[in-house]
């Protein structure tokens, strides 16, 4: 809390792309913050004209990786306080006032991460790894930024603490989009892998996929989710194939 002892404003950040059917739940969802801002990856639907006439600050910018269009968000907030919801995550009113509640008094934590439970078809989702999924949704800017390419997760300069309220995450609208989505973070990863001058192999194409495949079905118990967690496990192994296949055809400079 400020010295003169007012609660610390607070802005809510997201990257968006194609997420009209999300604006106007997300945007009302968080009429606790004090400022909205969309960086928004060049939308071909309706996002940035629902999200302007809702109030929100929306500026255009070329998807780059995550990571970067991530702390170019928070560049932009004049609030040391951040909360960053993907579109797909329900904010419930509990976790709401949690968050306003920490923010008063965040003790000596500078992030906060947030339990979210996943669904998938329609299907809350219990095993495969999800059972421990986490992010971190709310932070103090000056001491927080983003690394990784994909899987991005912020890097703080401090303790991280965890809130008692969970999110609800849906991330499937359908097979299509979640496939697609998997195909990016694929594409990503082996952009990476060859900036690092890593070479793919047999044992990637073959042991890496059955490995992950193995790990989310049996290991982490994601054969309990019934049909969608063989589905699951399926295209999360195949997106490691599509990984290294990707790498793959950089070196061999194949479209």
């Amino acid at each position: 809390m400020s010295e003169n002892n007012a609660i610390p404003k607070i802005t809510a950040l997201a990257i968006t792309f194609n997420e009209e059917v999300n604006v106007k739940r997300y945007v009302e969802s968080l009429s606790f913050a004090d400022e909205i801002i969309f960086v928004d990856s060049i939308s071909s639907d309706a996002t940035i004209e629902i999200a302007k006439n809702m109030g929100v600050k929306v500026i255009e910018r070329k998807f780059t990786n995550f990571s970067e269009q991530r702390n170019y968000a928070i560049n932009q907030a004049k609030n040391d306080w951040i909360v960053f919801f993907d579109l797909d995550e329900i904010i419930t009113k509990e976790l709401e006032n949690e968050i306003q509640e920490i923010v008063a008094n965040p003790g000596e934590d500078v992030a906060f991460f947030v339990k979210r439970n996943f669904f998938f078809m329609g299907r809350h989702i219990h095993f495969g790894g999800w059972q421990s999924d986490k992010a971190v949704r709310l932070f103090n800017k000056n001491f927080c930024q983003y690394n990784g390419l994909v899987h991005e997760e912020v890097k703080a300069n401090g303790t991280i603490g965890i809130l008692k309220n969970k999110l609800n995450h849906f991330s499937y609208k359908n097979f299509d989009n979640y496939n697609d989505k998997l195909n990016l973070y694929s594409k990503l990863q082996a952009e990476n892998l060859y900036n690092k001058k890593r070479k793919p192999n047999a044992y990637h194409f073959i042991f890496r996929p059955l490995y992950r495949f193995l790990w989310q079905y049996f290991f982490r118990l994601g054969i309990v989710d019934g049909k969608e967690g063989f589905i699951l496990a399926y295209v999360h192994a195949f997106s490691v194939f599509k990984r290294y296949l990707q790498l793959w055809m950089l070196y061999r400079k194949i479209e």
